[in-house]
């Protein structure tokens, strides 16, 4: 694992602080710094002023789906947010890129931002915040050294020179302290499988809230935590407790990296032909470690996909990365060399439709054909709502390559995630006064609930909200009240936004299903009259030359809807684009049980 105890010594002049309208204090303090004692009390008349006011902690996505991750904490007049992710579609979302969090509710609350901390670099965390940040006003955002690079290599993808209006804080040292207004943000390591993940304690005058964003629990020789959290336990009370908690269902034990280290270590050395590796471009600390091993064999190393190739390139500046000129080398570059001198490092282990790993197993890429005598690893776990496109994937390949290592026959991954063990550990550490699950979807949620529940937690101390539902906290109690505030689905297609109350999605599902039918009608412009007969186009919904029968009744009902109405009307067009729409929808429908898009066009001469 990635030590980030090794980075906590940079001091703290080094910290790129960017100028903006919000006073920051920030000071660093001891090791051990989140015991009581030391913890800066607010100002006693602040916090009588402040003494009946509510904490409220609104999650904008994250708790009912895996992805779109975004919560808000708001006191007062101070609001700060933790995390802008996306959420990859469904299978029943055609034609939407990414699914993003909705921020009505902040709407005239922009100058309350206090700042937007990122807790790592995960699309899920981060994927947003090119859209959702400039809607914002570009608020202050706080992370670690690779997250930034991430959020700002991003902003840059998405309006080109808009990195340079970020405003930024890098956290260079865990041992940091932030005042956002009201609040008071601590960090504390964390493991999970990416650079620089972070966990936050955000400490407010009613509460402390315990937030580890994703995290796992790597484990030693002896089967013990790596970290301790204990510490957490210290905190001023009373506490709240915000796990994900996508592992509560997950009863296997897990791999250490010790042992998927020793694994592919053996693929590496003994594979007698090419390797491929299909992984996340996030994996920064399993790639490198790739990179590394192959260099001290000999063997080449090529990058394939966009992402991994941008984010070992980030990697390489930051230094997390250090690799001879002479390793790494281009995909194109992979026939100069025997297969056996060759890694290729790839994007597409979740069967991604454009990705490396996919195109090449569908024959599409330009530059690598799959060979029988290839060995291909997936090194990454899939992704809930990915089973059924991985199994896909792992089919392809498994026609087409003799060797194919997968995670169900060798430990060739550590999930980022802690499992039902692994979260009663935390909670058993950590001991916190109320406990929220988060980052999963409802039923994970609710188990992670019963594990807290069979420990001992008391049961209205345990909360399980959903999207947009408020969470108001007092330094008494902990409400979940049934008020929501919105939080549906935002869609983004290539366009940009398309919609977030999901019409658009209905009209695509409806023509993925039943296809659609244009009838086109040419009319007279003096007479309103109908001139020859309508046109049919269909798409998706018939085979027109093996249904002229149904064609020319539809033909025929179309005339006689013209015949009916009277074209003096003023909002005659409109009107009878509505009526063909209905009452050609409804006998289609008697006709063939579908339901296509009718797309009514009239056109005058």
């Amino acid at each position: 694992m990635f030590d980030l105890k090794s980075k906590n010594s940079t001091s703290i002049q080094q910290t790129n602080v960017s100028q903006n309208s919000v006073p920051i204090q920030r000071t660093n303090i001891p090791q051990q710094p989140y015991l009581k004692k030391q913890i800066r009390p607010m100002n006693s008349i602040q916090s009588i002023q402040q003494k009946d006011k509510k904490l409220k902690i609104i999650a904008l996505g994250g708790l009912e789906e895996v992805g779109r991750n975004m919560t808000l904490f708001e006191y007062d007049q101070d609001i700060v947010i933790l995390d802008m992710g996306l959420q990859f579609p469904e299978e029943n979302m055609p034609g939407i890129d990414f699914i993003i969090p909705n921020i009505e509710y902040l709407r005239g609350k922009e100058k309350n931002i206090r700042g937007v901390i990122f807790s790592h670099g995960h699309l899920d965390h981060i994927g947003a915040s090119p859209i959702l940040l400039g809607k914002l006003g570009n608020p202050l955002i706080i992370g670690r050294d690779m997250t930034i690079a991430m959020i700002k290599h991003r902003q840059e993808d998405y309006e080109k020179n808009s990195a340079k209006k970020l405003k930024t804080i890098i956290i260079k040292n865990l041992q940091e302290r932030l005042r956002l207004g009201l609040f008071e943000i601590n960090f504390f390591q964390i493991d999970h499988s990416i650079i620089d993940a972070v966990g936050i304690i955000i400490k407010t005058p009613v509460a402390t809230i315990i937030h580890p964003g994703d995290w796992t629990l790597e484990k030693n020789s002896e089967n013990k935590p790596v970290l301790d959290y204990s510490f957490l336990s210290r905190l001023p009370r009373p506490t709240i407790l915000m796990l994900e908690s996508l592992g509560a269902i997950d009863v296997r034990k897990s791999t250490s990296t010790y042992e998927m280290k020793k694994n592919l270590t053996k693929l590496i050395n003994e594979t007698p032909n090419r390797l491929i590796i299909g992984t996340f471009s996030s994996q920064i600390e399993r790639i490198g470690w790739i990179i590394e091993t192959a260099e001290k064999i000999g063997k080449k190393v090529a990058l394939g996909g966009y992402s991994m190739k941008v984010n070992v390139e980030i990697a390489k500046k930051l230094g997390y990365i250090k690799a001879d000129k002479s390793t790494l080398i281009k995909i194109e570059q992979t026939k100069n060399y025997p297969d056996n001198k060759i890694i290729i490092l790839c994007t597409g282990a979740q069967g991604e439709g454009n990705a490396v790993l996919s195109r090449i197993v569908k024959n599409q890429h330009p530059h690598i054909k799959l060979k029988k005598s290839d060995t291909v690893v997936f090194s990454s776990s899939i992704i809930p709502g990915n089973e059924r496109t991985v199994q896909q994937l792992k089919d392809s390949l498994y026609r087409q390559c003799d060797n194919v290592i997968h995670g169900d026959i060798m430990d060739i991954h550590v999930s980022g995630h802690g499992n039902r063990s692994d979260i009663v550990y935390m909670l058993q550490t950590i001991k916190p006064t109320y406990f929220i699950p988060v980052y999963a979807y409802h039923y994970m949620l609710k188990e992670a609930a019963k594990l807290a529940k069979k420990i001992g937690i008391e049961e209205d101390k345990i909360f399980v909200p959903d999207n947009g539902q408020i969470i108001e906290v007092s330094s008494k109690s902990v409400q979940l009240i049934n008020k929501k505030v919105p939080a549906n689905y935002v869609f983004v297609d290539g366009l940009g936004i398309t919609d977030s109350n999901n019409v658009v999605l209905r009209d695509r599902k409806m023509m993925a299903e039943d296809g659609m039918l244009v009838v086109i009608s040419t009319i007279d412009s003096r007479t309103g009259k109908l001139i020859g007969n309508p046109d049919l186009i269909s798409r998706g919904f018939v085979y027109m030359k093996e249904n002229k029968e149904l064609i020319e009744q539809i033909r025929s009902k179309a005339k006689k809807i013209f015949k009916e109405n009277d074209p003096r009307s003023k909002t005659f067009d409109m009107y009878l684009k509505d009526k063909i729409r209905n009452d050609l929808g409804q006998f289609v429908y008697i006709k063939t049980q579908k339901r296509p898009m009718i797309l009514p066009v009239l056109i005058e001469v």
